[in-house]
């Protein structure tokens, strides 16, 4: 049976529209931690992360964390380093992407947003891109205390963009939050890049 068109789109930020932490930001960051070993850096980095991304800790409280587990005090000067430059790290975003989003909205298409990051990042990248105006919902998980994939966060988005999870389409590039959202009755998809998702647009 063929796939039917989805009336509303929600999309993941980060690996989607957004790209990954630049190789620039990453040095940065580790440079700014004094990390003699760079693999055990980025262990603690993602260990710790979902709570942050959550909104359970703040930045200051994540960096002491993520320096405790390597031995390494992290003062309130070096916390608001470490912030700025994590912040840095996430600002590239896919042109194309954008571009496409855009069009959807203008289509008459609800888009919205449903990203797992800080209040902090989601601040700076709220002031930094002026088209996150083309999403009808902005779901961080940091400002509402809940994350993918947990349930919750889907249907905050769902009943906020007010369609039927029947009629949406979740576009994400980790396969646990696809899995996640088709649990609620959503349409899932995998991004791997912009042509196969136009193709299932």
């Amino acid at each position: 049976m063929p796939e039917t068109e989805p009336g509303a789109v929600l999309f993941d930020l980060f690996g989607v529209i957004a790209r990954h932490q630049s190789a620039e930001g990453k040095e940065r960051l580790t440079a700014a931690m004094g990390a003699a070993d760079p693999a055990a850096f980025w262990d603690a980095y993602w260990d710790l992360r979902l709570p942050y991304d959550r909104g359970d800790l703040d930045g200051p409280a994540y960096w002491r964390a993520v320096g405790e587990r390597l031995g390494r005090e992290v003062d309130p000067p070096l916390a608001a380093e470490l912030i700025a430059a994590d912040i840095d790290s996430w600002r590239a975003v896919d042109p194309d992407m954008v571009s496409l989003v855009e069009r959807l909205a203008s289509q008459g298409r609800t888009v919205g947003l449903l990203s797992n990051i800080p209040v902090e990042l989601a601040d700076r990248f709220e002031k930094d891109n002026p088209w996150l105006a083309a999403f009808s919902v902005r779901a961080f998980s940091g400002r509402l205390g809940v994350a993918k994939p947990e349930p919750e966060v889907y249907l905050w988005c769902l009943e906020r963009m007010a369609v039927d999870p029947g009629d949406t389409l979740f576009v994400d590039d980790r396969g646990e939050n696809v899995a996640a959202a088709e649990a609620l009755g959503m349409a899932g998809h995998l991004f791997t890049g912009r042509a196969a998702l136009e193709a299932r647009l």
